[in-house]
């Protein structure tokens, strides 16, 4: 498999294709990297492809704030221009700015 660059970058803000969620991604895997189980309890018809990135969120749905992983195939970026409420955000984040959140300096490589 040939690796892809990532559509997406730390800090953003992103929604999911199918379902009604947000997030801002904190970390990147260049292609899957969970377990097998984790991605066959995923329904086929909406199973994503391995081979392609996928992004780590700080998620919110109408409900709650929890931890996602998400495909790039399923992800858009968001345009609402609203902060991420989950309660993660200001530990990993300086700012929000333009829909892009700044990782703190003490977290960057």
């Amino acid at each position: 498999m040939t690796e892809r660059e990532a559509k997406f970058q730390i800090g953003q803000v992103v929604k999911h294709r199918l379902f009604p969620f947000r997030g801002v991604i904190f970390d990147v895997d260049p292609e899957f990297a969970n377990t097998e189980e984790w991605w066959l309890s995923i329904p086929e018809h909406i199973r994503p492809r391995k081979d392609q990135p996928f992004y780590h969120l700080l998620a919110e749905n109408d409900d709650s704030e929890y931890i996602a992983y998400v495909s790039e195939q399923n992800l858009l970026p968001d345009e609402t221009g609203e902060p991420v409420r989950h309660p993660q955000v200001g530990e990993m984040f300086a700012q929000h700015d333009d829909g892009v959140y700044q990782l703190r300096k003490e977290l960057s490589h």
